[in-house]
Protein backbone atom coordinates (compact mmCIF):
# COMPACT_ATOMS: atom_id res chain seq x y z
CA UNK A 1 0.00 0.00 0.00
CA UNK A 2 3.05 2.47 0.91
CA UNK A 3 4.42 1.67 -2.16
CA UNK A 4 1.59 2.74 -4.54
CA UNK A 5 0.97 5.68 -2.43
CA UNK A 6 4.68 6.63 -3.16
CA UNK A 7 3.70 5.99 -6.87
CA UNK A 8 1.18 7.80 -6.74
CA UNK A 9 2.75 11.20 -5.78
CA UNK A 10 5.49 10.71 -8.20
CA UNK A 11 3.00 10.26 -10.78
CA UNK A 12 1.25 13.52 -10.21
CA UNK A 13 4.96 15.15 -10.15
CA UNK A 14 4.00 18.68 -10.24
CA UNK A 15 5.93 20.60 -13.22
CA UNK A 16 8.01 23.07 -11.59
CA UNK A 17 7.73 26.21 -14.27
CA UNK A 18 10.49 29.40 -13.81
CA UNK A 19 7.76 32.30 -14.93
CA UNK A 20 10.75 34.57 -15.38
CA UNK A 21 14.32 33.33 -16.46
CA UNK A 22 16.55 35.03 -18.96
CA UNK A 23 18.71 34.48 -22.53
CA UNK A 24 22.06 36.54 -23.49
CA UNK A 25 22.22 36.18 -26.87
CA UNK A 26 25.85 36.66 -28.17
CA UNK A 27 26.46 39.79 -29.37
CA UNK A 28 27.58 38.42 -32.97
CA UNK A 29 23.74 37.02 -33.41
CA UNK A 30 22.43 39.88 -34.77
CA UNK A 31 24.97 39.79 -38.01
CA UNK A 32 22.38 36.35 -38.71
CA UNK A 33 19.05 38.02 -37.78
CA UNK A 34 18.81 41.69 -38.36
CA UNK A 35 16.77 41.93 -41.72
CA UNK A 36 19.96 42.23 -44.66
CA UNK A 37 19.95 46.78 -44.81
CA UNK A 38 21.25 46.55 -41.06
CA UNK A 39 23.51 43.72 -40.87
CA UNK A 40 26.79 45.19 -41.85
CA UNK A 41 25.74 47.73 -38.73
CA UNK A 42 25.34 44.76 -36.55
CA UNK A 43 27.86 45.07 -32.95
CA UNK A 44 31.36 42.87 -33.01
CA UNK A 45 33.16 41.22 -30.74
CA UNK A 46 37.04 42.11 -30.32
CA UNK A 47 38.92 39.77 -28.12
CA UNK A 48 41.43 42.28 -26.09
CA UNK A 49 44.08 41.46 -23.43
CA UNK A 50 42.22 42.11 -20.68
CA UNK A 51 38.96 40.85 -22.20
CA UNK A 52 36.16 41.00 -24.72
CA UNK A 53 34.62 43.83 -26.22
CA UNK A 54 31.60 45.37 -27.79
CA UNK A 55 32.10 47.18 -30.81
CA UNK A 56 29.39 48.87 -32.39
CA UNK A 57 28.80 52.63 -34.05
CA UNK A 58 32.34 53.55 -33.11
CA UNK A 59 32.28 52.75 -29.81
CA UNK A 60 33.84 49.74 -28.10
CA UNK A 61 32.64 48.77 -24.44
CA UNK A 62 33.77 46.02 -22.04
CA UNK A 63 31.23 42.93 -22.61
CA UNK A 64 28.75 43.03 -19.46
CA UNK A 65 28.64 39.68 -17.76
CA UNK A 66 26.91 40.88 -14.54
CA UNK A 67 23.58 39.34 -16.18
CA UNK A 68 25.14 35.97 -16.43
CA UNK A 69 26.52 35.23 -13.25
CA UNK A 70 24.62 32.04 -12.69
CA UNK A 71 26.50 29.12 -10.58
CA UNK A 72 29.21 31.87 -9.40
CA UNK A 73 29.37 32.59 -5.34
CA UNK A 74 28.83 36.79 -4.67
CA UNK A 75 32.41 37.03 -4.21
CA UNK A 76 33.10 35.95 -7.34
CA UNK A 77 30.84 38.15 -8.93
CA UNK A 78 32.78 40.04 -12.22
CA UNK A 79 31.29 43.30 -14.07
CA UNK A 80 33.37 42.72 -17.10
CA UNK A 81 35.44 39.71 -18.95
CA UNK A 82 35.23 37.15 -22.33
CA UNK A 83 32.60 35.77 -23.59
CA UNK A 84 33.51 32.33 -22.38
CA UNK A 85 32.99 33.35 -18.73
CA UNK A 86 29.35 33.83 -19.13
CA UNK A 87 26.71 30.87 -18.63
CA UNK A 88 26.68 29.11 -21.82
CA UNK A 89 22.80 28.38 -20.98
CA UNK A 90 22.01 32.26 -21.75
CA UNK A 91 22.52 31.62 -25.50
CA UNK A 92 23.25 27.90 -26.39
CA UNK A 93 19.79 25.71 -25.58
CA UNK A 94 21.36 22.31 -25.27
CA UNK A 95 23.39 23.93 -22.89
CA UNK A 96 20.10 25.40 -21.29
CA UNK A 97 18.33 22.45 -21.32
CA UNK A 98 21.43 20.50 -18.66
CA UNK A 99 21.38 23.44 -16.31
CA UNK A 100 17.39 23.47 -16.12
CA UNK A 101 17.60 19.26 -15.70
CA UNK A 102 20.27 19.82 -13.08
CA UNK A 103 18.27 22.53 -11.43
CA UNK A 104 15.27 20.83 -11.20
CA UNK A 105 13.07 23.25 -13.86
CA UNK A 106 11.06 21.48 -16.19
CA UNK A 107 9.88 24.69 -18.23
CA UNK A 108 11.40 28.33 -18.42
CA UNK A 109 10.14 31.23 -19.73
CA UNK A 110 12.24 33.34 -21.51
CA UNK A 111 13.14 37.36 -21.63
CA UNK A 112 15.41 39.18 -22.91
CA UNK A 113 18.26 40.46 -24.83
CA UNK A 114 17.33 42.94 -27.01
CA UNK A 115 16.83 45.56 -28.43
CA UNK A 116 19.97 47.19 -29.76
CA UNK A 117 21.43 49.95 -27.85
CA UNK A 118 22.10 52.15 -30.85
CA UNK A 119 21.57 56.00 -31.88
CA UNK A 120 19.56 54.76 -35.25
CA UNK A 121 15.79 54.98 -34.76
CA UNK A 122 15.19 52.31 -37.58
CA UNK A 123 17.91 49.91 -36.66
CA UNK A 124 16.54 49.89 -32.56
CA UNK A 125 13.38 49.24 -34.19
CA UNK A 126 14.54 46.50 -36.56
CA UNK A 127 16.40 45.22 -33.52
CA UNK A 128 13.35 44.34 -31.56
CA UNK A 129 12.12 41.77 -34.74
CA UNK A 130 15.61 40.58 -34.86
CA UNK A 131 15.77 39.29 -31.30
CA UNK A 132 12.64 38.07 -31.44
CA UNK A 133 12.97 35.86 -34.35
CA UNK A 134 16.13 34.31 -32.71
CA UNK A 135 14.20 33.62 -29.75
CA UNK A 136 11.65 31.89 -31.45
CA UNK A 137 14.65 29.60 -32.83
CA UNK A 138 15.87 29.35 -29.49
CA UNK A 139 12.57 28.11 -28.29
CA UNK A 140 11.87 26.13 -31.41
CA UNK A 141 14.74 23.65 -30.12
CA UNK A 142 12.53 22.63 -27.15
CA UNK A 143 8.88 24.14 -27.55
CA UNK A 144 7.85 21.61 -24.93
CA UNK A 145 10.68 23.14 -22.42
CA UNK A 146 11.15 26.63 -23.24
CA UNK A 147 8.37 29.62 -23.41
CA UNK A 148 9.65 32.99 -25.16
CA UNK A 149 8.62 36.16 -24.27
CA UNK A 150 8.59 38.66 -27.28
CA UNK A 151 9.74 42.28 -26.94
CA UNK A 152 7.91 45.14 -28.79
CA UNK A 153 8.07 48.99 -28.84
CA UNK A 154 5.41 50.92 -27.84
CA UNK A 155 5.99 54.11 -30.01
CA UNK A 156 3.33 53.63 -33.29
CA UNK A 157 0.51 51.85 -31.79
CA UNK A 158 -0.48 50.26 -35.54
CA UNK A 159 3.08 49.13 -35.52
CA UNK A 160 2.99 47.56 -31.95
CA UNK A 161 -0.29 45.92 -32.92
CA UNK A 162 1.79 44.12 -35.60
CA UNK A 163 4.58 43.21 -34.23
CA UNK A 164 2.59 42.05 -31.60
CA UNK A 165 1.08 39.61 -33.97
CA UNK A 166 4.32 38.25 -35.37
CA UNK A 167 5.13 37.48 -32.04
CA UNK A 168 2.05 35.05 -31.93
CA UNK A 169 2.87 33.71 -35.48
CA UNK A 170 6.70 32.89 -34.37
CA UNK A 171 5.21 30.97 -31.70
CA UNK A 172 5.78 33.38 -28.69
CA UNK A 173 3.71 33.17 -25.17
CA UNK A 174 3.82 36.74 -24.71
CA UNK A 175 5.39 40.32 -25.13
CA UNK A 176 6.96 42.51 -23.21
CA UNK A 177 6.32 46.25 -23.43
CA UNK A 178 7.67 49.52 -21.59
CA UNK A 179 5.92 50.38 -18.61
CA UNK A 180 5.32 53.55 -19.98
CA UNK A 181 4.64 54.53 -24.36
CA UNK A 182 7.89 55.70 -25.70
CA UNK A 183 7.77 58.78 -27.09
CA UNK A 184 8.84 58.69 -31.11
CA UNK A 185 11.91 60.19 -31.81
CA UNK A 186 14.30 61.08 -34.61
CA UNK A 187 17.04 60.63 -32.84
CA UNK A 188 17.87 58.14 -29.87
CA UNK A 189 20.98 58.23 -27.22
CA UNK A 190 22.60 55.00 -27.40
CA UNK A 191 23.47 54.76 -23.80
CA UNK A 192 19.32 54.95 -23.20
CA UNK A 193 17.80 53.12 -26.14
CA UNK A 194 17.87 49.55 -24.16
CA UNK A 195 16.65 51.21 -21.16
CA UNK A 196 13.75 52.75 -22.85
CA UNK A 197 12.69 49.72 -24.48
CA UNK A 198 11.42 48.59 -20.38
CA UNK A 199 10.88 52.05 -19.20
CA UNK A 200 9.75 53.57 -21.95
CA UNK A 201 9.11 57.62 -21.61
CA UNK A 202 7.96 58.08 -17.57
CA UNK A 203 7.78 62.26 -18.54
CA UNK A 204 5.51 61.85 -22.02
CA UNK A 205 1.71 62.96 -22.17
CA UNK A 206 0.75 60.01 -23.46
CA UNK A 207 -0.70 57.80 -21.00
CA UNK A 208 -1.50 53.51 -21.38
CA UNK A 209 -4.79 54.95 -19.96
CA UNK A 210 -5.19 56.75 -22.86
CA UNK A 211 -7.81 55.74 -25.84
CA UNK A 212 -4.85 55.78 -28.15
CA UNK A 213 -4.10 52.79 -26.97
CA UNK A 214 -6.89 50.73 -26.70
CA UNK A 215 -6.79 48.98 -29.91
CA UNK A 216 -3.47 47.65 -28.89
CA UNK A 217 -4.96 45.89 -25.68
CA UNK A 218 -7.91 44.79 -27.67
CA UNK A 219 -5.25 43.25 -30.14
CA UNK A 220 -4.03 41.36 -27.30
CA UNK A 221 -7.42 40.06 -26.29
CA UNK A 222 -8.14 38.82 -29.73
CA UNK A 223 -4.92 37.21 -29.84
CA UNK A 224 -5.13 35.68 -25.77
CA UNK A 225 -1.61 37.25 -25.70
CA UNK A 226 -0.11 38.34 -22.49
CA UNK A 227 1.66 41.15 -21.68
CA UNK A 228 4.25 41.96 -19.39
CA UNK A 229 6.28 44.73 -17.76
CA UNK A 230 9.78 43.81 -16.26
CA UNK A 231 11.40 45.85 -14.56
CA UNK A 232 10.55 48.75 -16.41
CA UNK A 233 9.42 51.67 -13.72
CA UNK A 234 13.04 52.29 -13.01
CA UNK A 235 16.13 50.62 -14.64
CA UNK A 236 19.19 50.09 -12.09
CA UNK A 237 22.18 51.37 -12.96
CA UNK A 238 24.46 48.28 -13.67
CA UNK A 239 27.59 49.61 -13.80
CA UNK A 240 27.54 52.04 -11.15
CA UNK A 241 28.33 50.28 -7.62
CA UNK A 242 27.19 53.56 -5.37
CA UNK A 243 23.36 53.42 -6.80
CA UNK A 244 22.90 49.53 -8.12
CA UNK A 245 21.65 48.52 -4.39
CA UNK A 246 19.23 51.05 -3.82
CA UNK A 247 18.30 51.24 -7.83
CA UNK A 248 17.59 47.56 -7.37
CA UNK A 249 15.70 47.88 -4.46
CA UNK A 250 13.21 51.16 -6.36
CA UNK A 251 13.05 48.85 -9.30
CA UNK A 252 10.22 46.47 -7.14
CA UNK A 253 8.34 49.25 -6.01
CA UNK A 254 8.16 51.79 -9.10
CA UNK A 255 6.26 48.70 -10.96
CA UNK A 256 3.12 50.04 -9.32
CA UNK A 257 2.86 53.25 -11.07
CA UNK A 258 2.30 51.50 -14.62
CA UNK A 259 0.02 48.85 -13.14
CA UNK A 260 -1.88 52.17 -11.28
CA UNK A 261 -2.08 54.02 -14.20
CA UNK A 262 -3.46 51.32 -16.04
CA UNK A 263 -5.90 50.54 -13.22
CA UNK A 264 -6.96 53.50 -12.46
CA UNK A 265 -7.53 54.58 -16.08
CA UNK A 266 -10.32 51.92 -16.49
CA UNK A 267 -8.01 50.36 -18.86
CA UNK A 268 -9.17 46.72 -17.68
CA UNK A 269 -12.67 47.71 -16.82
CA UNK A 270 -12.81 48.16 -20.84
CA UNK A 271 -10.79 45.13 -21.44
CA UNK A 272 -12.04 42.73 -18.99
CA UNK A 273 -9.42 39.96 -20.83
CA UNK A 274 -6.27 41.57 -20.85
CA UNK A 275 -3.86 40.22 -18.49
CA UNK A 276 -0.61 42.02 -17.64
CA UNK A 277 2.31 40.37 -15.75
CA UNK A 278 4.79 42.53 -13.20
CA UNK A 279 7.81 40.58 -14.00
CA UNK A 280 10.91 40.30 -11.56
CA UNK A 281 8.83 42.65 -9.16
CA UNK A 282 8.63 40.86 -6.09
CA UNK A 283 5.00 40.77 -5.16
CA UNK A 284 5.47 41.52 -0.91
CA UNK A 285 4.26 45.42 -2.19
CA UNK A 286 0.78 43.78 -4.20
CA UNK A 287 -1.41 43.32 -0.95
CA UNK A 288 -0.35 46.90 0.54
CA UNK A 289 -0.43 48.29 -3.16
CA UNK A 290 -4.01 46.78 -3.68
CA UNK A 291 -4.96 48.00 -0.36
CA UNK A 292 -3.71 51.14 -0.41
CA UNK A 293 -5.17 52.09 -3.91
CA UNK A 294 -9.06 50.96 -2.58
CA UNK A 295 -8.83 53.11 0.31
CA UNK A 296 -7.50 56.09 -1.58
CA UNK A 297 -10.13 55.49 -4.54
CA UNK A 298 -13.28 55.22 -2.33
CA UNK A 299 -12.37 59.04 -0.27
CA UNK A 300 -10.74 60.63 -3.89
CA UNK A 301 -12.83 58.75 -6.76
CA UNK A 302 -15.73 61.66 -6.36
CA UNK A 303 -13.01 65.29 -7.21
CA UNK A 304 -11.22 62.89 -9.63
CA UNK A 305 -14.58 62.05 -11.41
CA UNK A 306 -12.61 57.71 -11.29
CA UNK A 307 -14.37 55.57 -14.20
CA UNK A 308 -14.45 52.81 -11.94
CA UNK A 309 -16.93 51.04 -11.33
CA UNK A 310 -15.16 48.49 -8.52
CA UNK A 311 -13.05 48.53 -6.30
CA UNK A 312 -8.89 48.59 -7.72
CA UNK A 313 -8.44 45.80 -6.12
CA UNK A 314 -10.88 43.92 -7.97
CA UNK A 315 -8.90 44.29 -11.18
CA UNK A 316 -5.78 43.40 -9.47
CA UNK A 317 -6.98 40.22 -8.58
CA UNK A 318 -8.89 39.59 -12.36
CA UNK A 319 -6.28 41.06 -14.22
CA UNK A 320 -2.54 41.69 -12.70
CA UNK A 321 0.18 38.65 -12.01
CA UNK A 322 3.83 38.88 -10.37
CA UNK A 323 6.85 37.23 -10.67
CA UNK A 324 9.35 36.92 -7.72
CA UNK A 325 12.45 35.22 -7.04
CA UNK A 326 13.09 34.84 -2.86
CA UNK A 327 9.66 36.74 -1.78
CA UNK A 328 8.59 34.99 1.59
CA UNK A 329 6.39 38.06 2.43
CA UNK A 330 4.90 37.35 -0.83
CA UNK A 331 3.88 33.91 -0.30
CA UNK A 332 2.43 34.74 3.25
CA UNK A 333 0.08 37.38 1.76
CA UNK A 334 -1.12 35.19 -1.10
CA UNK A 335 -4.86 35.40 0.09
CA UNK A 336 -4.87 38.50 0.83
CA UNK A 337 -6.77 41.09 -1.98
CA UNK A 338 -4.51 41.71 -4.63
CA UNK A 339 -1.72 39.13 -3.95
CA UNK A 340 -3.24 36.27 -5.48
CA UNK A 341 -1.62 35.73 -8.83
CA UNK A 342 1.93 35.20 -8.06
CA UNK A 343 4.67 33.40 -9.69
CA UNK A 344 7.73 31.75 -8.57
CA UNK A 345 10.81 32.22 -10.94
CA UNK A 346 14.83 31.73 -10.47
CA UNK A 347 16.19 34.43 -12.48
CA UNK A 348 18.77 32.55 -14.37
CA UNK A 349 21.06 33.28 -15.44
CA UNK A 350 21.43 36.66 -13.84
CA UNK A 351 23.44 37.72 -10.65
CA UNK A 352 20.00 37.38 -8.29
CA UNK A 353 19.34 33.48 -9.64
CA UNK A 354 18.39 30.82 -7.03
CA UNK A 355 20.50 28.59 -9.92
CA UNK A 356 22.03 25.84 -8.95
CA UNK A 357 19.70 25.58 -5.60
CA UNK A 358 16.13 26.47 -6.91
CA UNK A 359 14.74 23.30 -5.55
CA UNK A 360 16.44 23.97 -1.81
CA UNK A 361 14.87 27.55 -2.53
CA UNK A 362 11.93 26.33 -2.99
CA UNK A 363 11.58 24.10 0.06
CA UNK A 364 12.65 26.77 2.07
CA UNK A 365 10.33 29.96 1.31
CA UNK A 366 7.40 27.69 0.82
CA UNK A 367 8.06 26.08 4.89
CA UNK A 368 4.20 25.68 6.14
CA UNK A 369 2.58 26.95 2.92
CA UNK A 370 -0.14 23.67 2.04
CA UNK A 371 0.75 21.60 -1.01
CA UNK A 372 -2.15 22.90 -3.24
CA UNK A 373 -1.07 26.92 -2.33
CA UNK A 374 2.34 26.30 -3.53
CA UNK A 375 1.72 24.04 -6.44
CA UNK A 376 -0.25 27.03 -8.36
CA UNK A 377 2.54 29.46 -7.08
CA UNK A 378 5.15 27.18 -8.45
CA UNK A 379 3.34 25.46 -11.64
CA UNK A 380 -0.21 26.33 -12.13
CA UNK A 381 -0.85 30.17 -12.20
CA UNK A 382 2.24 30.24 -14.52
CA UNK A 383 0.54 28.12 -16.99
CA UNK A 384 -2.87 30.07 -16.44
CA UNK A 385 -1.00 33.45 -17.35
CA UNK A 386 1.26 32.34 -20.03
CA UNK A 387 -1.37 30.13 -21.84
CA UNK A 388 1.11 26.77 -21.58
Amino acid sequence: MLQQLEKSKQSQKVRIIDADAHVNPSADMWADYLSPEFRDQAPKIEHGEDCDYVVFEGRRRKLNLISAQAGRKGEDFKMHGRASDARAGGWMPKARLEDMDADGIDTSVLFGGGPLGTSNPDLFKASFKAYNRWLADFCAYSPDRFAGVGYIPMQDVDESIEMMRECARLGLKAVNIPAFPMTPMKTLQANQSQAMALTGDASSDRSYADPEFDPFWKAACDLGMPLTIHLGGRTPRFTEPKWFLSDLLMSKFSMGEPIGIMIFGGVFQRFPDLKLGSIESGVGWFAFAANYMDETWHKQRYWVNSVLEKEPSYFWDKNIYGSFIHDRVGILTRNMPGAGNIMWSSDYPHSETTYPDSMEWIDKLFEGVPEDDKNMIISGRAMEFYRL
